[in-house]
């Protein structure tokens, strides 16, 4: 996907402020040199949401399956449908809302670690350039990692488009 005319200002600013980015020459050598160095993880550690989480992830890892025989007839409706296509958006927040509407128990407090422990990840430089939000590491409430606008591998045309903007 094409960066927006936003994100390629966003990519110009960091390189020109990086001493090292910026050292690296104006051709594709350099651009494939700069795009590498900010597909890196960044550092330190900075946590984003991920898009999309399988349902099988998070129940095989530490998923207290007693907490939902508990739950009542509504919240128990509300997981088998957020559960329905196995695959949850924990970048989105009424997911994320929905997960704290679930288990709300202090019983509970395992199953919503072990849904943020599956939920976030570690971004690369790129994606936190482009990111918003702490970045930081969720333990059960669902807050802290940063939501991306922009996820994935940066393209070395990316970087010679936005240093020739």
């Amino acid at each position: 996907m094409a960066l927006s005319s936003a994100q390629l200002s966003a990519l110009k600013a960091a390189i020109l402020a990086d001493a090292t980015l910026n050292a690296f020459p104006h051709d594709s050598d350099g651009a494939f040199a700069i795009a590498a160095a900010l597909n890196l993880q960044a550092a330190p550690d900075f946590y984003v949401w991920r898009s999309t989480v399988t349902v099988d992830e998070i129940m095989q890892n530490g998923f207290d399956w007693t907490r939902v025989d508990n739950l009542t007839i509504g919240k128990s409706r509300i997981w088998e449908w957020m559960a329905a296509t196995n695959v949850l958006r924990p970048n989105q927040a009424n997911v994320r809302a929905g997960w704290l509407a679930v288990f709300t128990t202090a019983g509970d407090l395992s199953n919503r670690t072990a849904i943020a422990a599956h939920a976030q990840r570690l971004a690369t430089r790129a994606e936190k350039l482009f990111a918003s939000g702490s970045g930081t590491a969720s333990t059960d409430q669902f807050v802290g990692p940063a939501t991306m606008t922009f996820e994935g591998q940066l393209q070395y045309t990316d970087v010679v488009v936005a240093r020739a903007s």
